[in-house]
């Protein structure tokens, strides 16, 4: 089942998606079509067709769109295989499939054709409302603060729209506290412009957030970016385009199977590329829980 987010990449997708279906139908496969009508409903979309014996999506739009059909899929009950997902970018950021090497469409298409599938981890978070789960990242601090300002106001402009919002938000650089546990390690209460707990390497489209996560190695990668000058983390920012801003002063990268989070208010929080104010309280990976096509 292809769940279509017409109104993803600023509408391209809803221009573009027609011919790229039926690109893989000529290819070979089989493909039923759905398309969504508002925010969420990819999720409801998900969830019904799960529940009557779909176990193979192919989600048509960005990031946000995946992650609206995961959130569809899981929690899930235990035993029989995991869902499989398949993705077409035609969103904004579409950072997931570049863990895999895959940055457009067209070589989308040439993965999905190919049908080599990959397990992946899923992350499950817990908030004071609820559970959600993320393949990609979640993000508190200037992360969130820059895919909020996006989604309001630059999203037209594509991957470029996220620059343009970390120039904008670095005027106001602020180091907020997000009390967490690694591993039920000691309590870490320290300032911090930013904290990313990611499952895959990039996120806002091009940006390599972190460098060394591994989307199937059952962990997630921790990078806290420690308060510093505006100067200086305008300055600093191009290398994480490279990865590079690992290696500079002030930044940690850990790894964890469970952060545990002690917040005693909602937040913004990044989730592959949506915003949502969430009162955490873990985030915590579930090893192997997706296949992907990629």
């Amino acid at each position: 089942m292809a769940i279509v987010n017409p109104a993803a990449g600023g509408g391209r997708c809803g221009e573009r998606a027609d011919e790229a279906l039926e690109t893989l139908r000529r290819g070979g496969m089989t493909i039923d079509v759905v398309r969504t009508e508002s925010p969420g409903h990819a999720t409801t979309l998900a969830r019904d067709a799960a529940a009557s014996g779909r176990t193979h999506f192919l989600a048509v739009g960005g990031d946000g769109t995946t992650f609206e059909i995961l959130n569809g899929l899981f929690p899930r009950r235990e035993g029989g295989e995991p869902p499989t997902v398949a993705m077409l970018p035609l969103g904004t950021g579409n950072s997931f499939l570049r863990d895999f090497g895959i940055e457009g469409a067209e070589a989308a298409m040439a993965a999905i054709l190919r049908a080599e599938e990959h397990p992946c981890d899923v992350l499950r978070i817990d908030h004071a409302r609820g559970v959600l789960h993320s393949i990609n990242i979640v993000g508190v601090g200037f992360s969130a603060d820059v895919g909020a300002l996006t989604n309001r106001r630059y999203k037209h402009l594509g991957a470029a729209g996220y620059v343009v919002a970390v120039l904008r938000t670095a005027i106001g650089l602020r180091s907020p506290t997000f009390p967490l546990r690694i591993d039920g390690g000691a309590l870490d209460a320290r300032p911090a412009i930013l904290l990313s707990f990611c499952n895959s390497r990039c996120t806002a489209g091009t940006m390599r957030m972190a460098p060394n996560a591994e989307v199937s190695d059952g962990m997630l990668d921790v990078i806290r970016i420690g308060p510093r000058s505006r100067l200086s983390f305008v300055s600093a920012f191009p290398s994480i385009f490279a990865g590079r801003h690992v290696q500079k002063e002030g930044v940690e990268e850990a790894r964890a199977k469970r952060v545990e989070l002690e917040l005693d208010h909602e937040v913004d929080t990044m989730i592959d590329g949506e915003v949502l104010p969430l009162r955490l309280r873990s985030i915590e990976v579930v090893p192997g829980a997706l296949r992907v096509i990629a």
